[in-house]
């Protein structure tokens, strides 16, 4: 099979010789055997699916959880003359479905979609009808609740994937330790020998901590910036840091761009096609900075704030330097963004009132509704009302499915718009008589303004003949004969509920629990990376040991790189710039928790919580501060220097 593989490989792609692993995996696939790929950064994770999908019968669906990845691969895949497509959220009018239709008529051979996509009613009807060959799933650690970045929607691929009928999977990754690697593939029944590992270490990084106290940062920076060569990012934690960074390095005349969330989509990809083409020689940046950005030629990586965990700092250091050639890692190093690192778990933590609040909402749903055991939700309404994040309350959505309390039916629009192109006789006349009918039909039941129209489903579905799959389908083929445009919005998810599991008196403590674990073990997996930057044994084999590479089972107190600061004899110890800092005084803090509770008099069914006032001085974001405009009030964030769990002694102490 070597030769037929390598002759596929140069007659697809234009390369010689296979990179490690990557035979290995494609062999596999071939074979019809599942296999999880865990390469570096860099060393050609995507082409082990590439190359298989062009050998198989039916689609290669691929999820990815960037927009950017997508956009990345379906470049590299048109350049080698590959039918491969996305499903998104900036396709524009038609463009979804011509890209059903060219799925459909086997002309696409590679679907790229986010897990999220799996929700909307349109698409998992369209993927239902469709034959799939392979489901790949990149950046496959967000499946495991061990691993870093988990994604609770990705716990559901499973399931995805059997009901789907998917005979073969492939999952990819860069970083997985080995409690994290055996989770993933244990979930896919993926045997332990078809888990094709190459090594983490990569000789052409060199890693440095330099020790620097808060106030000689910048100074540093500039240094170490002005001493190297070629493009380079430089990650922070906050927005408003990736700012004010980048304002002082372009006033020092280097360069530079600040990258973050904050800014449109549009910006964003403005400033990362100019340094992508090297016009901006450096990227100031939040972690939004980075997945997919496939430049070979970044030569430095610098860590201006504390990585948020190892697996963060090796997958961002993993950017430089894909060309193999050398490249530098520094991590300027204090204890003083520790705070700020740790406020980011705690502030996604959901309180138990919460948690109550998720549960009565499905028990007065369920009990008042003709169905009496469907739930239905709409996410923002429910993180409001709940005081919950959204990507916690995700989470807490999927631990209720796990538990069996609720069970997914289905996901639905609540508003269906259409608008016409074409007069409405003109296009009732171009069906036949059974057809017109119930076009007809959909038409009575949609209120018409001067343009749009809504669909009033309650209205339509009265009729126990018309059921709604078909409506949609109808809509949907309306519009690809290009008779209608037709726009949903309010996405809507319906749950079966197991009224006897909901009943269970301690549901809501053990969800907690189970939030409050995983509170800890981020915690101390930020201690973990404190413990690896100021290791006195080689940086390099240490974090090639963390992730389990097979070169490095032994002990390695003893092993040298030559190219990390610890083998050049530079052991890093970690201060605070202030060992105290002081804290407002009882009488201001009062004063601050007095303005918060009046700000909220009125907006909330409860008193305030402990966690509401410890948010509030350490500066958090939850939904009940958004909707209420809370970071205008002055007391906001006045504890933001000090570690969480101090301010909640103290607020404790207070109450």
């Amino acid at each position: 099979m070597t030769n037929q593989l390598t002759t596929l490989l140069k007659d697809n792609f234009g390369f010689d010789g296979f990179r490690p692993g990557q035979e290995q995996t494609i062999a596999q696939l071939l074979n019809g055997q599942s296999s999880l790929a865990i390469f570096p950064t860099g060393s050609g994770k995507s082409l082990c699916y590439q190359l298989t999908a062009l050998q198989l019968p039916n689609l290669t669906l691929v999820v990815s959880p960037l927009l950017a990845l997508m956009k990345d691969q379906l470049a590299f895949l048109a350049s080698k003359g590959i039918k491969a497509a996305s499903i998104d959220s900036t396709l524009k009018g038609n463009e979804a479905q011509e890209v059903m239709q060219g799925v459909r008529s086997g002309e696409i051979k590679v679907l790229m979609v986010s897990v999220e996509r799996f929700k909307n009613e349109r698409f998992r009807q369209f993927i239902e009808s469709v034959a799939i060959s392979m489901l790949v799933v990149d950046e496959a650690h967000c499946i495991s609740e061990w691993g870093h970045n988990f994604r609770p929607d990705y716990l559901k691929l499973p399931s995805y994937c059997q009901a789907l009928n998917i005979p073969l999977v492939l999952l990819l990754t860069a970083t997985a330790t080995r409690k994290v690697k055996l989770d993933m593939a244990a979930k896919f029944n993926i045997q332990t020998e078809h888990i094709v590992q190459t090594g983490f270490y990569r000789q052409n990084l060199d890693l440095a901590v330099l020790p620097v106290l808060q106030p000689q940062k910048k100074q540093q920076l500039l240094q170490v910036i002005t001493a190297q060569q070629g493009a380079g990012i430089v990650y922070v934690t906050l927005q408003h840091s990736a700012e004010d960074v980048a304002q002082y390095l372009q006033q020092q005349g280097i360069n530079a761009s600040a990258y973050h969330a904050g800014f449109d989509s549009d910006t964003r990809s403005q400033i990362q096609q100019s340094f992508m083409e090297g016009n901006i020689q450096v990227i100031v940046a939040t972690i939004a900075f980075g997945m997919g950005i496939d430049k070979s030629d970044i030569r430095f990586v610098i860590h201006y704030d504390l990585p948020k965990s190892i697996e963060n700092y090796s997958q961002e250091i993993g950017r430089a330097g894909r060309d193999g050639l050398p490249s530098k890692c520094f991590t300027l190093a204090n204890l003083d963004g520790l705070n700020t690192v740790e406020n980011f778990v705690y502030g996604d933590t959901p309180e138990l009132t919460g948690i109550e609040a998720v549960i009565d909402a499905i028990k007065s749903e369920v009990s008042t509704t003709a169905y009496n055991s469907k739930w239905e939700l709409q996410l923002l309404q429910l993180s409001n009302a709940a005081n919950i994040k959204q990507l916690p309350l995700k989470t807490l959505l999927v631990q209720l499915e796990l538990a069996g309390v609720i069970e997914p039916l289905y996901a639905y629009f609540a508003d269906f718009k259409i608008k016409l192109l074409k007069p409405k006789d003109e296009i009732l006349n171009s069906f036949n008589d059974q057809r017109k009918d119930f076009l007809q039909r959909i038409f009575n039941a949609t209120e018409f303004k001067k343009i749009w129209g809504n669909l009033n489903f309650d209205t339509l579905l009265q009729d126990k003949t018309i059921e709604r799959n078909r409506v949609i389908a109808a809509l949907e083929y309306l519009q690809e004969q290009q008779l209608i445009v037709l726009e949903t919005k309010g996405m809507t998810e319906v749950f079966n509920v197991n009224l006897t599991e909901l009943a269970d008196p301690s549901l809501a403590k053990n969800l907690s629990c189970y939030f409050k674990d995983n509170e800890e073990k981020e915690i101390k997996r930020i201690a973990s990376l404190v413990r690896f930057f100021q290791l006195n044994s080689c940086l390099t084999a240490n974090l090639a040991k963390y992730f389990d590479d097979p070169s490095f089972t032994e002990d390695i107190s003893l092993y040298q790189c030559g190219h990390c600061s610890v083998c050049r004899g530079q052991i890093a110890v970690l201060e605070k710039s202030q060992s105290d800092i002081p804290w407002p005084s009882d009488e201001v803090l009062k004063q601050g928790m007095k303005e918060l509770a009046d700000k909220l008099n009125g907006k909330i069914n409860q008193a305030l919580s402990l966690e509401s006032y410890c948010r509030f001085f350490a500066g958090m974001t939850v939904p009940l501060f958004g909707r209420n405009k809370v970071r205008q009030l002055s007391s906001f964030g006045l504890c933001e220097q000090q570690r969480y769990q101090a301010i909640r002694e103290k607020v404790a102490n207070l109450i």
